[in-house]
């Protein structure tokens, strides 16, 4: 046993020198405060490392098809934030894509705030044009009934079959989009002049509109803008029935609070955020050329966040340059790109945390006890020459 004991002994790489042999120095208690500090400011500075994740990124081949994308925007319109010269009941929304998929004058989930010309709320309402139903429009037969008929109001040529009715002016409005004719003489409409639709559009003149809401769109490459007029469709061309008025009309000043593609995820920038727009001749189409990056989160626990992020270049048509079957507002026209983008946060390894301790305090000693020998033969040298 004392001959193991013995062997063990031999084994020691930190042999112990005797007390009595040490020699302290004022250098070497200086060195050694000075080195202790520093070891501790670099302990904590690993400790706050191995405490934060870190983010592993990676480019990966979006190979997912068939998705349903949910898009949300919006767009605060507020007097001088978005189009503050465009009464709400002349905005509409509307959506298409390359698959063929069209939506026009999207009404479900869209909300719009009157706002006056100090930027007050006036009114908040879903999209609605016209007032309400009245009770007895003008009948087909010269405004009075036959044997016990119901009200049926006229549609002024624009029926599908003798039992159709427009009731409302919105009624009729919508007719004449079906049959891709342009409603230019509103105030021929007997509908429209008892529901005061004309008096109604005066009396917001010099208003502002606040749109928000939210779409859902397919995953492939599209459009949706907001412009003035009701859109309806002629020839496979998409026309606004406001197009008979001068297109230096509308003036599309706009501010875009909030435009994103998917749910939020920490350190998520969305580029139009806050994006305001004004100009000297503020007529036109100004347009917004967006790529979309389909994006993966994942935080330390494992939880997933499927979103995206976008890249966007911005663009006005004036006035001068929009031809005449062409619609003044502002246009997103979005695409996604092929490749995908995955988040992963992770914590630094316990084992990486210890190594890059021993390697703080081994580092730190070892040059601490280079200077200590070179200030001590130093002074040690220099005392001798004296």
């Amino acid at each position: 046993m004392e001959s193991f004991v013995h062997k063990l002994k031999n084994l020691d790489a930190y042999p112990k020198i005797n007390e009595d042999f040490y020699s302290r120095t004022f250098s070497g208690g200086i060195i050694t405060l000075v080195s202790s500090l520093a070891m501790l400011l670099l302990f904590f500075s690993e400790f706050r490392l191995y405490l934060h994740t870190v983010n592993e990124t990676k480019l990966l081949v979006d190979t997912s098809r068939g998705e349903t994308l949910r898009l949300f925007f919006i767009l605060k319109m507020q007097f001088d934030v978005t189009f503050p010269a465009i009464p709400c009941s002349f905005l509409s929304l509307d959506a298409v894509d390359i698959s063929g998929e069209q939506h026009l004058d999207i009404r479900h989930d869209i909300f719009k705030k009157r706002i006056d010309a100090s930027g007050n709320e006036i009114e908040v309402r879903k999209d609605v044009i016209g007032a309400p139903k009245i009770e007895k429009p003008l009948q087909r037969h010269g405004g009075r009934l036959e044997h016990n008929e119901k009200y049926c109001g006229s549609c002024y040529g624009a029926e599908k079959s003798d039992d159709d009715c427009c009731n409302t002016c919105e009624d009729v409005h919508e007719a004449y989009r079906r049959k891709g004719w342009a409603l230019t003489n509103v105030d021929l409409i007997d509908q429209c002049k008892r529901e005061g639709f004309i008096e109604k559009i005066k009396s917001e003149e010099g208003e502002g509109c606040h749109i928000y809401g939210s779409l859902e769109v397919n995953k492939v490459a599209g459009n949706f803008h907001i412009s003035p007029g009701k859109s309806f469709h002629q020839s496979n061309i998409n026309i606004h029935d406001l197009l008979a008025s001068p297109i230096d009309k509308y003036n599309i000043s706009h501010k875009i609070n909030k435009l994103t593609f998917g749910d939020y995820f920490p350190g998520l920038v969305n580029p139009l955020d806050g994006v305001q727009w004004t100009h000297e001749r503020p007529y036109g189409m100004y347009q917004y050329f967006i790529k979309v990056v389909p994006t993966i989160y994942t935080n330390t626990r494992g939880y997933t966040i499927q979103s995206n992020q976008y890249s966007v270049t911005e663009h006005l048509r004036g006035s001068e340059l929009i031809h005449s079957d062409s619609l003044a507002g502002v246009f997103f026209f979005y695409d996604f790109s092929p490749i995908k983008v995955t988040y992963k946060e992770e914590h630094i390894s316990f084992l990486h945390f210890l190594t890059n301790i021993c390697a703080v305090i081994g580092g730190v000693f070892a040059v601490a006890g280079i200077v200590d020998s070179f200030i001590y033969h130093g002074q040690k040298r220099l005392k001798k020459q004296m």
